[in-house]
C-alpha cells in the first residue's frame, strides 16, 4: 500500500449539500482511504492508495459525481534535451509526480508542459524531478515576459559553434595527414593521438556526459547509442596506435573527430531551425510595452508596466503602442490592430470603445482606463494559449512516440547483429565489422520521428496565432482536419449580431405607444432582439414605463405588468402558452418572416396590439465562407431560435439549404449529437459565450470573437477576428498541418527504413556500397534539418479562404 495525498480545487459546488455528496462518493470509491470536502474554500483534500488509483482516474470519479476539478498548467523550459528518447525521459518522470495527470514536451521549443490538479505542487517539485533525470530546468515561462532561457540557448549554440570549428579544424587535417606517403605512419598515428585528444574530449565531452548521467539512471537515449560509436572508433584508435590487438588499420582519429563534429554540427543546426518554429511566440512577445504613461492628479509619469494597476488613467499618443487593454474615455484615433487580429485596415476608436494592449496608436491622443493588466491582457492570454497549443500532442504522434520508445532497444539489436553476422558468420574483416557496428550506431537516431509532428505543430499553431487564429491544442486541427460537417450558429457568427427594427405594424394604438410598451419591459433584458426595440424606442423618444413581475422565457419572449395591465412580447410559442390568439397579426406575421425578418408579438391584456419587425443582416463574409467550406466537399448547416421561414430566408442568402429553426439554446448541443450520431465529424462554430454547450459538443468548436471580446474559455480554436471566412480558413489550416505531419512522418520513417541496412552493409555483398562512419553522421543531422525544414514552410502558408478574400 503507497498512500499518497494530493488537495483538489473543485469548480461547480454550489453549496454545503454539493460538498457532502462529493465527500461521500469519493469516501466510498475503490482505493481512496479518505477524503474531505470543504466548500468554504472549494477543495478536496484525498488521501489516496496509489496501487490502486491513479490521479487521473481521482479527476474522472470527480467529474462523473457532476463536478470539475481545476487544472492547473505550467510551461517549462527545459536544457539538455536532445533526442525524442529524452522528451519521453521527461515526461515519464514528471507523470509520476503525484498530482500530475499529464507531461507533453515539446522539443521543437524546448519545453514541457504539466497538467496537475494537486495544490500542493510547486515549481521547486518540477525543479528537482527535472534535474534528477539529468537535465536542465530553466523555470517556469511567464507569459507576460519574454522567454529568459533564450539567452541561454544562445550561448549553448556559441559553445556548439566553437566545438564544430575545433572537430573539423583537426579532424580535416588529419585526414590529409594519413595519406601523405613521405612520413611514417608510426610517426602519424602518434601525432594523430596527441592532437587529436584534447580537441576530442572538448568536442565529445557533452555527448559523453549526458551519455553517463542516462546510464546512471539506466535509461538508453541517443548520447548512449553515440556515445558508444564515438568511442568505440577512437578506443580501437588507441590500441591500433601502441599495437594492443589491433592492428595499424584500426586509425579511426579523424573519424572519431568528425563523428562528433557532425553530431553537434546537427544539433547546432536543428537547434537553429528549431528557433526559427517559435518566432510568432518572439515577436507576440515583442509587441508587450515596457512602460505605459500614467495621469494622475500630480500629471504625467511614466512607469513599469508590471506597476500598473487596473483603474488607472493611461495616456498613448501618435505612434506609440498601448500598453494594456482598456476602455477609452477621451479623444479619437486610428488603431492597427493587424498584429492581433490579422486585420490590415485601421480601426477609428473613440470614447467608449475597447483598445489592446500591444496595438499601435496612429494618428490622436487617446485617454484610456485600463481594464485588464499583466497576465490578464489579451496579449498576454493569446502567448499563453500559443505557448500552451505548442507543447500540445496530436493523436497522429503518438504513433510515433511509441516507435521512439522502441527505436533505441532495436537498433541497439541491428548494431551487434550486423557486427557479429559479418565478423563470424560472413567472414569479412574485423575492420569492415566494426565500422558497421559504430555506422549503425550513429546513423540511428529517431529525432527525425521525434520531430516530424512538434516542429509542424508550433510552425502551424504560430502561424495560426498570426492570421487571428488562435488553436488551443493540437488535437484540434487533426481533429478538424477529418471534418464533415460544419454547424454554424446564426446570430452574430453569420450575421452581424446587431439587430434593427425595420417595421412596426400596431392594431387599434399607436405606433408609438407600441413601441413605448414593449421597450418598457425589455429594457432589462440582454437579449440581441430585445436590444433593437428599445434602441430603436430611445431613437424614437418613446416614454420608457416601469415594469413589475418581469418574467423572462427563455427562447421564447418575456411578460410583465405595466400600469395593472398584463403585457406579453415575445413568439408564437409565448403566445400560445399563455392562451392569446394571434390570428389577427398572422398575415403580417408571415409576410415578414418570408423576407427574413423576426417577428415579435406584442399582447396586452390577452389581445394583440401589434407586431415588430426585427432584421439582423448577414455578415458581408458569410455567403463566401459557406462557399468555400462547399468547395471543400463539408456539409454546412445552420442553427437558430428564428422561426422556419425567417432562417430560410437567411439561409437562401447565403447559400446554405440544411438549417435548424426554433431551436432553444440548450438544445443546440442536442442537434450536434444527432449529426454526430449519424457519422459526422462535427465543427461547431459560435459566438462563444451562449452557444458554450454546442462547441462543447462538437468534435471542434470554433469561437467567433469580436475583435477584441473574445470568449477565450469557450472552444478548440478562437477567432479573434469576428469573420466566418476564418473559420473556413482554420479548417484549411487543419488540413495542411495535418498533412504536413503525415509528410514528415513519412520522410523520417523512409529515412531511417533506408539508411539502417545500408550502414549495416546490406548492399555491400551486391554493389560493394559502403556506409562511412562519418557519412553516417552528416546523414542523421541532415534528416532531423530536414524535417524541420520542411515544417517551416507551414509559415509561408496562408489559407486560401483569406488569400482570395477581397
Amino acid at each position: 500500500m503507497k498512500i499518497k495525498k494530493i488537495n483538489v480545487m473543485i469548480s461547480g459546488m454550489h453549496c454545503a449539500a454539493c460538498a457532502n455528496k462529493l465527500e461521500k462518493a469519493l469516501n466510498h470509491k475503490s482505493g481512496i482511504q479518505a477524503a474531505i470536502v470543504n466548500f468554504s474554500n472549494e477543495k478536496a483534500n484525498i488521501e489516496y492508495d496509489m496501487e490502486k488509483i491513479s490521479v487521473p482516474e481521482i479527476e474522472m470519479t470527480i467529474k462523473d459525481i457532476g463536478y470539475e476539478p481545476v487544472q492547473q498548467k505550467k510551461s517549462i523550459s527545459v536544457g539538455g534535451m536532445n533526442c525524442a528518447s529524452c522528451a519521453a525521459k521527461i515526461e515519464k518522470s514528471l507523470t509520476k509526480l503525484n498530482g500530475v495527470l499529464s507531461a507533453q514536451v515539446n522539443l521543437t521549443s524546448e519545453t514541457v508542459l504539466v497538467t496537475y490538479i494537486d495544490n500542493n505542487l510547486s515549481e521547486d517539485d518540477f525543479r528537482k524531478i527535472i534535474k534528477n533525470s539529468g537535465y536542465k530546468y530553466y523555470g517556469v515561462i511567464d507569459s507576460t515576459k519574454e522567454d529568459a532561457s533564450e539567452l541561454i540557448r544562445i550561448r549553448e549554440q556559441k559553445k556548439r559553434l566553437f566545438r564544430i570549428i575545433a572537430a573539423f579544424s583537426v579532424s580535416i587535417p588529419l585526414m590529409v595527414l594519413m595519406y601523405l606517403p613521405q612520413i611514417s605512419h608510426h610517426m602519424v598515428h602518434r601525432i594523430s593521438l596527441i592532437v587529436s585528444l584534447p580537441v576530442f574530449v572538448y568536442v565529445s565531452w557533452p555527448i559523453f556526459n549526458a551519455a553517463a548521467k542516462a546510464l546512471r539512471k539506466l535509461n538508453l537515449t541517443m548520447d548512449v547509442m553515440y556515445a558508444m560509436g564515438i568511442g568505440t572508433a577512437y578506443t580501437a584508435s588507441i590500441l591500433a596506435t601502441f599495437s594492443i590487438i589491433l592492428t595499424k588499420e584500426f586509425m579511426f582519429y579523424d573519424t572519431a573527430l568528425m563523428l562528433s563534429g557532425f553530431l553537434t554540427l546537427g544539433r547546432f543546426l536543428e537547434a537553429r531551425a528549431r528557433g526559427k518554429t517559435s518566432e510568432s511566440i518572439k515577436k507576440l512577445a515583442g509587441l508587450q510595452v515596457p512602460d505605459a504613461t500614467v495621469v494622475d492628479e500630480n500629471g504625467e509619469r511614466i512607469v513599469p508596466i508590471d506597476d500598473v494597476q487596473k483603474g488607472d488613467r493611461i495616456i498613448v499618443k501618435p505612434g506609440q503602442k498601448i500598453p494594456v487593454d482598456g476602455k477609452v474615455v477621451q479623444g479619437e484615433s486610428n488603431v492597427d490592430e493587424s498584429m492581433i487580429t490579422g486585420e490590415p485596415i485601421p480601426l477609428n476608436k473613440k470614447k467608449g470603445d475597447f483598445i489592446v494592449g500591444g496595438t499601435i496608436n496612429l494618428d490622436g491622443v487617446l485617454y484610456f482606463i485600463a481594464e485588464k493588466v499583466g497576465s490578464d491582457t489579451m496579449l498576454s492570454r493569446i502567448i499563453k494559449i500559443v505557448r500552451e497549443a505548442q507543447g500540445s500532442r496530436p493523436q497522429i504522434q503518438r504513433i510515433a512516440d511509441k516507435a521512439v520508445s522502441l527505436f533505441i532497444p532495436i537498433v541497439l539489436a541491428v548494431a551487434v547483429l550486423s557486427f557479429s553476422g559479418w565478423y563470424f558468420f560472413a567472414g569479412s574483416t574485423l575492420l569492415f565489422a566494426l565500422t558497421t557496428l559504430i555506422s549503425v550506431l550513429v546513423i540511428a537516431c529517431p529525432c527525425a520521428l521525434g520531430l516530424a509532428s512538434p516542429t509542424a505543430v508550433t510552425v502551424g499553431i504560430g502561424r495560426g496565432a498570426e492570421l487571428g487564429i488562435l488553436i488551443k491544442n493540437g488535437e484540434a486541427l487533426e481533429t478538424v482536419s477529418k471534418a464533415t460537417a460544419v454547424v454554424f450558429d446564426k446570430t452574430g457568427t453569420l450575421t452581424k449580431g446587431r439587430p434593427e427594427v425595420t417595421d412596426i405594424e400596431s392594431f387599434g394604438v399607436a405606433k408609438k405607444d407600441l413601441l413605448s410598451l414593449a421597450a418598457s419591459i425589455e429594457k432589462n433584458s440582454l437579449h440581441p432582439l430585445a436590444k433593437a426595440i428599445v434602441q430603436k424606442a430611445v431613437s424614437e423618444n418613446c416614454k420608457l414605463e416601469e415594469a413589475t413581475g418581469v418574467i423572462t422565457i427563455k427562447g421564447k419572449g418575456i411578460q410583465a405588468e405595466i400600469d395593472e395591465s398584463r403585457v406579453v412580447v415575445g413568439n408564437r410559442s409565448v403566445m400560445k402558452s399563455n392562451g392569446i390568439d394571434y390570428s389577427l397579426a398572422e398575415e403580417k406575421i408571415a409576410e415578414f418572416e418570408k423576407t427574413g425578418k423576426t417577428t415579435v408579438i406584442v399582447a396586452k391584456d390577452e389581445t394583440i396590439i401589434g407586431v415588430i419587425a426585427i432584421s439582423d443582416p448577414e455578415k458581408e463574409s458569410s455567403r463566401e465562407a459557406v462557399d468555400t467550406l462547399h468547395g471543400m466537399g463539408l456539409d454546412v448547416f445552420m442553427i437558430t431560435g428564428d422561426n422556419r421561414y425567417s432562417a430560410s430566408a437567411v439561409g437562401k442568402n447565403i447559400n446554405i439549404k440544411k438549417i435548424f429553426s426554433e431551436v432553444l439554446p440548450e438544445d443546440k448541443a442536442k442537434k450536434v449529437k444527432m449529426l454526430q450520431s449519424e457519422g459526422n465529424i462535427v465543427v461547431f462554430v459560435g459566438d462563444g459565450i451562449n452557444d458554450a454547450p454546442a462547441l462543447a459538443q462538437a468534435d471542434v468548436g470554433i469561437a467567433m470573437g469580436s475583435g477584441t471580446d473574445i470568449a477565450m474559455e469557450s472552444g478548440e480554436i478562437v477567432l479573434v477576428k469576428n469573420d466566418p471566412v476564418h473559420a473556413a480558413a482554420a479548417i484549411q489550416l487543419g488540413n495542411k498541418l495535418y498533412s504536413r505531419i503525415k509528410g514528415n512522418l513519412f520522410w523520417a520513417l523512409i529515412y531511417n527504413a533506408a539508411l539502417i541496412p545500408l550502414a549495416a552493409g546490406m548492399l555491400y555483398p551486391i554493389w560493394h556500397i559502403t556506409f562511412r562512419p562519418e557519412l553516417a553522421a552528416m546523414a542523421m543531422a541532415l534528416s532531423s534539418v530536414t524535417i524541420v525544414t520542411l515544417s517551416l514552410l507551414l509559415k509561408k502558408y496562408t489559407p486560401e479562404a483569406i488569400t482570395k478574400k477581397p
